[in-house]
C-alpha cells in the first residue's frame, strides 16, 4: 500500500508569497484611488493631475483591479497569479512602449508618468518572476 504525501510550504516561501501578494495588493488599492482622483474628481482633479496621457491613466486604473485580483489569488496560494502577474507584466510593458510613442510624437506628459511606468513595469515583471517560486510547493 502506497500512501501519499502532504507537500507543506517552507516558511520563506509562505512569507515570500504573503509579501508579494499584499505588496500587489496595496499597489492596486493606491491605483484604484489615485486613478479613480484623477477620473472622478472632476475638473479641479484633473487640472491638479497636469499633461495626463489619457490611454495609460485609464489602462493603470483599469488594472488596478487586476493587481488586487493578482495580489488576493497569491495571498491564496493560487498558481493563476502567477499568470495574472505575467498578462499584468506584458501589458504595462505594451503601454509604456505605446506612451513612448506618443512622447517621441511630441505629445504632452508629466515626468512622474515616466517615473509610475517605470515603476510599474519593474513591479509587475518582478512579481511574474518571483511568483511561480514562491507558489510552488515543492522548492526546498
Amino acid at each position: 500500500m502506497t500512501g501519499a504525501t502532504v507537500s507543506y510550504p517552507q516558511p520563506r516561501l509562505r512569507l515570500g508569497r504573503w509579501a508579494l501578494g499584499a505588496t500587489a495588493v496595496l499597489f492596486g488599492v493606491a491605483t484604484l484611488v489615485e486613478g479613480g482622483h484623477v477620473l472622478f474628481g472632476g475638473p479641479a482633479a484633473r487640472e491638479e493631475a497636469g499633461n495626463v496621457v489619457s490611454f495609460v491613466l485609464l489602462f493603470n486604473f483599469g488594472a488596478g483591479f487586476a493587481y488586487v485580483l493578482a495580489g488576493l489569488a497569491a495571498l491564496l496560494g493560487g498558481s493563476w497569479a502567477t499568470w495574472i502577474a505575467r498578462a499584468l507584466a506584458v501589458a504595462t510593458l505594451v503601454v509604456f512602449v505605446a506612451f513612448g510613442v506618443h512622447v517621441l510624437a511630441g505629445g504632452a506628459f508629466e515626468l512622474r508618468t515616466v517615473i509610475a511606468m517605470t515603476l510599474r513595469s519593474g513591479f509587475w515583471v518582478t512579481q511574474a518572476l518571483l511568483l511561480p517560486r514562491v507558489l510552488d510547493r515543492r522548492m526546498p
